[in-house]
């Protein structure tokens, strides 16, 4: 009795250094990435003086070949005639008044990283502008802040419109600015792909590929109907995907929304039950061949686990052979939504864009998560038919 107590005494003892043990990793982990957010902002503020001002930046700082431009709340103070002032002679360029004695920058990453900061503030200032947490100007210069670093550190991509709504939940969330900044910066590493684009392509081109195979499989009259419209390429959906229905859904859904697609990600019992129905696949018997399909529909096999997070890390986009986001299925729960309204009134595709947005903050994003999963197991079962 005495050795059974001790055992279980002495577990309970072991437990609770585990679970110290655990937190003082985390602990070192958080004071580590806070630390290096600090690294990083304090470059940019080196850059720019305005970074950690507590300031938003709404018009340009610097020329496209490097010139600096004149703090703009002085240029609304001064005439363009006569320079009063004492301040250094200053140059007219595209309404924009150049400081003639600061240092031209010369740089060519440091040009453009200054050249989109003051987009950046334009675009802080709308985003959840209702919200009354962003009457706070406090609030406004953290979202501001994270978005100019994420911009200095990640060269490739830069800055996008559209990151602020995604980084807008972060802020909201987290009273820490580093750690709102690198929940951000991780949701990045999933999306940033989406923000790649060219003269010839977008970043969400295979989603909406995707998006429009799915649709002339399911309902073919409304994909002809789309097509002759001249919205064939989908294109009218490229906002939802590029800021995850942060503009059709209220800001609590939007977050709802997040947690259900990424916990999601990706159920097979989906594609099972869609085979079983027809007798098409036995989930105790299932063939190498079949198992290595369900990377298209369920999660990823595990020999694939270690390239799938390198394609992440490096803002990889789905390919052919790449999984379908659920979030292509809730597209279409909402084109099915509007079925009936674009099939009679869209006569252009001004009507069909009229007509999805008026989706805007009003969507019921729990009713079209469920109809997305409806969608999902129809496309499916469909596709399963068709095969030989």
């Amino acid at each position: 009795m005495k050795g059974k107590r001790s055992g279980k005494y002495g577990g309970r003892y072991f437990s609770k250094i585990y679970m110290h043990l655990l937190f003082v990793r985390y602990f070192f982990l958080i004071s580590r990435f806070r630390i290096q957010y600090a690294r990083w902002k304090e470059d940019c503020r080196q850059m720019d003086s305005h970074v950690g001002s507590g300031k938003v930046i709404t018009a340009p700082l610097i020329t496209e070949d490097g010139r600096p431009i004149k703090d703009p709340l002085v240029l609304l103070e001064a005439t363009s005639d006569t320079n009063t002032s004492g301040d250094a002679p200053t140059t007219s360029i595209n309404g924009n008044e150049v400081d003639e004695s600061a240092e031209r920058i010369t740089d060519k990453q440091i040009i453009e990283w200054k050249l989109t900061l003051h987009q950046i503030g334009l675009d802080v200032l709308r985003t959840d502008r209702t919200m009354v947490f962003y009457e706070n100007k406090e609030n406004l210069s953290k979202l501001w802040d994270i978005l100019a670093v994420y911009a200095w550190i990640d060269k490739d991509v830069g800055y996008c419109q559209g990151m602020s709504d995604l980084c807008s939940p972060m802020i909201v969330l987290l009273n820490d600015e580093a750690d709102a900044f690198w929940c951000f910066e991780k949701l990045m590493r999933r999306l940033r792909g989406n923000f790649r684009c060219t003269d010839q392509s977008v970043g969400v081109a295979n989603q909406l590929q995707h998006l429009a195979s799915i649709i002339q499989v399911l309902d073919p009259k409304l994909h002809d109907h789309l097509e002759t419209l001249g919205g064939g390429d989908y294109l009218f959906a490229f906002r939802m995907f590029m800021v995850l229905f942060r503009r059709e859904v209220s800001f609590g859904d939007s977050l709802y929304l997040w947690e259900m697609m990424w916990a999601l990600e990706y159920d097979p019992d989906i594609f099972f039950a869609a085979c079983e129905e027809q007798g098409a696949v036995n989930k105790n018997k299932v063939s190498k061949s079949k198992l290595k399909g369900l990377r298209h529909f369920g999660k990823w096999d595990n020999k694939d686990k270690d390239k799938d997070k390198e394609d992440a890390k490096n803002g990889a986009e789905d390919g052919e052979d790449g999984p379908v986001p659920i979030s292509v299925f809730m597209v279409a729960s909402v084109l099915k939504e509007k079925r009936e309204k674009l099939l009679q009134e869209a006569r252009g595709l001004d009507d069909l864009i009229r007509i999805l947005n008026d989706v805007n903050g009003n969507l019921d994003a729990k009713k079209a998560c469920a109809g997305a999963l409806k969608l999902h197991k129809k496309y499916l079962k469909k596709v399963q038919e068709k095969k030989p």
